[in-house]
C-alpha cells in the first residue's frame, strides 16, 4: 500500500522536518517492542539488550550502481534496502531487532518516494519483527540510503573464518534469480516477470541462519556479491580451499530461458550472480544438513593459499559483483 501524501509534493516541498514527522510516523507503526525505550525523533534511539551477543551491519546503496527509479518501484528499494541489511544478521546466525536509516536526495524527489520507500522498508523488517528507530536526512544530486541493522545471536555468532578441511559447503534459498532479473532489465525487458521480481524484492531465507548456527554450521556468509565471490571471501577468511560441484544445482527453467535468448550459459547466474541473499555455510561431515540445506561443494587444506575451484578447476567466468 502506498503511503499517502500531498499529491506531486516534493521533498523540498515537504521540507526535512515535515518529512521526518512523516518517516517517524510510519516507523511507529512498525511497533518495534518493549526494548525500545526511545524511538525516532531524538538525537539517538535507546535500546535495551537483555542477553546474548549484540551484531550490527552497516550497508549503502546508491542510486544508478545499485539501484535504478525506472527499474524498481520506491517501495521495492525498501524491501531491498532492509532485505541487504537484515540479511547479514543471518549470516551470522542472528535476528536482527532494529535498524536506522540515513536517506540523502535532490529536493525535487517527490516525496511520496521516500514515503512509499519507507513503507517497503518497514514491510520487510516486519517479516522477522524489527524496527525503525532512527536515521538522518540530507540533500544531495542522488538518492543515496545508508543502512545500520543491529540484532542479537542466542549462540555465538557464526563467523566467515571458521571452515575447516573436510566440511561440507552448502546452501540454502534461491540463487541465480536476481542475476537472471538484472541481465533482462538490462536488455529493456520485464520477462520473466518472476526473476525480474527476485532482482526487486530478494526473498532471503530469514530463518535459516539461526537454525545454521544452532546445527553447528562453521562459517557462514550471505550470497550478495555473488556465489563464487562470497565462497572465495568465506575461503580467505578459514585459510582453506573450496570447490563447488555444479551438478548439485537445479538449473530454474527461467534462468534456462533467459540464458537461451542472450546466449549465456544459465550457470553464470548462478555461480556468479548475487543480491538473491541465499545463505552459503560449511558444516562439520557426518551430520545430516538442516532442512532446506543443499550440499553443494567440500572444503580442503589450502595447499598454495586459499582458492575457490569450479568441479575441481580454476574458473574463468564472472564471479560476482566489484565495486572497483
Amino acid at each position: 500500500m502506498a503511503a499517502a501524501t500531498d499529491g506531486n509534493a516534493t521533498l523540498s516541498d515537504l521540507g526535512e522536518f515535515g518529512l521526518i514527522g512523516r518517516i517517524s510516523d510510519l516507523a511507529a507503526r512498525t511497533a518495534p517492542g518493549e526494548d525500545v525505550l526511545v524511538g525516532p525523533g531524538d538525537d539517538a534511539a535507546v535500546l535495551r539488550v537483555r542477553k546474548g551477543h549484540v551484531v550490527m551491519s552497516t550497508d549503502l546503496m546508491v542510486e544508478g550502481r545499485h539501484f535504478r527509479r525506472d527499474w524498481s518501484a520506491a517501495a521495492d528499494v525498501g524491501h531491498r534496502a532492509a532485505a541487504q541489511n537484515l540479511s547479514d544478521i543471518n549470516a551470522m546466525g542472528g535476528r536482527a531487532q532494529w535498524l536506522t536509516v540515513g536517506l540523502a536526495a535532490p529536493a525535487d524527489l517527490p516525496a511520496e518516494w521516500a514515503l512509499d520507500f519507507t513503507q517497503g522498508f518497514a514491510e520487510e523488517c516486519a517479516l522477522v519483527g524489527a524496527g525503525l528507530v532512527g536515521g538522518d536526512i540530507s540533500q544531495a544530486d542522488q538518492v543515496v540510503i545508508s543502512v545500520t541493522v543491529i540484532g542479537a545471536c542466542a549462540v555465538s555468532p557464526v563467523l566467515r573464518s571458521g571452515a575447516e578441511a573436510g566440511d561440507v559447503v552448502a546452501i540454502h534459498g534461491r540463487q541465480g534469480w536476481a542475476a537472471g532479473g538484472l541481465a533482462v532489465l538490462g536488455r529493456g525487458f520485464r520477462s520473466p516477470r518472476v526473476l525480474v521480481e527476485a532482482y526487486r524484492r530478494p526473498e532471503p531465507p530469514y530463518d535459516a541462519g539461526p537454525v545454521a548456527a544452532e546445527s553447528g554450521a562453521t562459517a557462514m556468509i550471505d550470497i550478495s556479491d555473488g556465489l563464487l565471490a562470497d565462497a572465495g571471501h568465506l575461503a580467505r577468511a578459514s585459510g582453506v580451499s573450496i570447490d563447488i560441484t555444479t551438478g548439485s544445482f537445479e538449473v530454474a527453467e527461467p534462468l534456462v530461458a533467459v540464458g537461451a535468448a542472450i546466449g549465456a550459459d544459465p550457470l553464470q547466474f548462478i555461480l556468479g550472480g548475487g543480491d538473491d541473499h541465499a545463505l552459503l555455510a560449511t558444516f562439520p561431515p557426518g551430520p545430516a544438513l538442516p532442512d532446506g540445506w543443499t550440499r553443494i561443494g567440500t572444503v580442503s587444506a589450502a595447499g598454495d593459499g586459499p582458492s575457490v575451484t569450479v568441479d575441481g578447476s580454476a574458473y574463468d567466468g564472472p564471479t560476482g559483483w566489484s565495486h572497483f
